[in-house]
């Protein structure tokens, strides 16, 4: 893979003796800012809501349109 300008950069200051910029990072650069959390039931059930599921009753929100056509 090719370097970046800036890694190459970098790795001439080292070279050159000059202080390398990544060790001026601080431990904070690099945690894992995202919040990771499972579902709810709530949200689990609010997710499904509006899906149609098969009632005991064969009333699911489906329906069929049945077209006749004859031809004289």
């Amino acid at each position: 893979m090719a370097k970046s300008k800036a890694k190459k950069l970098r790795e001439k200051l080292v070279r050159e003796g000059n202080i390398n910029p990544e060790a001026k990072r601080s431990e904070y650069v690099f945690t894992d800012m995202r919040t990771r959390m499972t579902k709810t039931k709530k949200d689990h059930l609010y997710h499904f809501k509006h899906k149609n599921h098969q009632s005991k009753d064969g009333y699911d929100g489906s329906f069929y349109i049945i077209k006749t056509i004859t031809f004289y």
